[in-house]
């Protein structure tokens, strides 16, 4: 350093400054005109605002940030208000190897103060600065919870079956399969996913549903696992503020007429049917032979057959005897009679009792679980 022969012009006393010290053209730093002492009295390490105010939703926890909410998924709002306080702080630009820690004070239910230290170089000086920022969080209803709220909806995705009622197990499965839908469209930022309304009624279940899109969406998911079709009709509800229309879509969900694990007769002479599967076409396993079963859904109708009943109704009974390679002895699992029953390839010849399903249609050997994926091979 070498004496440059100026002056500080508050108090008089002579500057050291290092020549090498200059802005772009020879200017000097207009902060090096005072001497060390008069410059840290004006000295300012920390901008920061006197209050932060933060607007969350009373309903879902959602943070309002711009012209929009964020879903913040916090338990309290103490890293909200930090967060908050550290987009409104400012640190000078001259300050090297800066530190800064909060502490956070929670004052009431709306006002979380929040003691912030800070530390850094200036002039190859070490400074320290606090500054306290109470910070109040208010409450609204955002957007969603406010069409939640309202029964907003501008899909209704419809569960029925063909020429049956649901079953409760398939009710059940069908609003899991909605439900987690809609879940991952808002793990992904989708403010806009969610379910209004859900309703039983004596024909099935349905569903109100925030966007079409959602709406098909849903629908596409229940017939890709429960199997069946689905359609939609569309009805104009109203226009919004630039005079496009908005419509309200319907998806009918049509489960399949057989569900697995049912035991149908077709009408083709061959004999029962176990139903392992409902996707695309109807598969299933020949309860007299044990061949592979398929039929189409044409024009998306099933083929017609008498329903037997379910493999849930089949009960154990004796073995008695191998006849030949075409047929078996059983007891009747009712009268307890020996009866001549044909003899499937999926029948276990060593076991001594085996699972059969009677029927008006006969006694019918039935194949293990195992065999059967539990009548389900879907």
């Amino acid at each position: 350093m070498s004496r440059s022969g100026e002056f500080c012009p508050r108090c008089g006393d002579p500057i050291e400054r290092d020549p090498k010290v200059s802005l772009p053209g020879g200017q000097r730093d207009p902060d090096r005109v005072l001497c060390d002492a008069c410059y840290f009295e004006e000295f300012d390490l920390v901008d920061a605002p006197e209050r932060v105010e933060v607007t969350v939703c009373s309903q879902c926890g959602a943070v309002h940030r711009g012209n929009r909410w964020v879903d913040v998924g916090a338990e309290d709002y103490t890293d909200v208000a930090v967060e908050a306080v550290s987009e409104e702080l400012g640190v000078h630009v001259d300050a090297e190897s800066v530190s800064w820690q909060v502490a956070p004070e929670e004052v009431d239910e709306t006002t979380i103060r929040m003691h912030c230290q800070f530390s850094g170089v200036i002039r190859e000086t070490p400074v320290t600065e606090e500054v306290v920022v109470p910070v109040k969080i208010g409450r609204e209803t955002c957007d969603r919870c406010g069409k939640i709220a309202g029964g907003s909806f501008a899909s209704v995705v419809q569960i029925r079956a063909d020429e049956r009622t649901p079953t409760g197990e398939e009710i059940k499965r069908a609003r899991e399969i909605a439900e987690s839908y809609v879940a991952a469209r808002e793990e992904t930022g989708d403010r806009n996913a969610f379910i209004t309304e859900v309703s039983e009624v004596e024909e099935g279940l349905n569903m109100k549903i925030s966007t079409n899109q959602l709406g098909e969406g849903v629908a596409k998911q229940i017939v890709e696992e429960l199997g069946g079709t689905y359609s939609d009709s569309e009805r104009l509800i109203s226009e919004d503020s630039d005079g496009n229309e908005l419509y309200r879509v319907t998806y009918a969900v049509r489960l399949p007429r057989y569900r697995p694990g049912e035991i149908i007769d077709p009408d083709d002479g061959d004999g029962p049917v176990l139903v392992t599967s409902v996707r695309g076409n109807l598969k299933g396993t020949r309860l007299a032979s044990g061949d592979r079963y398929e039929a189409a859904f044409e024009d998306e109708d099933a083929p017609d057959a008498r329903r037997l009943g379910e493999r849930e109704d089949g009960t154990e009974t004796t073995l008695v005897a191998i006849e030949d390679e075409h047929a078996v002895q059983v007891l009747d699992p009712e009268t307890y009679e020996t009866k001549s029953v044909p003899r499937p390839e999926f029948l276990d010849s060593d076991a001594d009792e085996v699972p059969v399903l009677k029927s008006r249609a006969g006694l019918h050997l039935l194949p293990e679980r195992s065999d059967a994926n539990g009548g389900r091979d879907d």
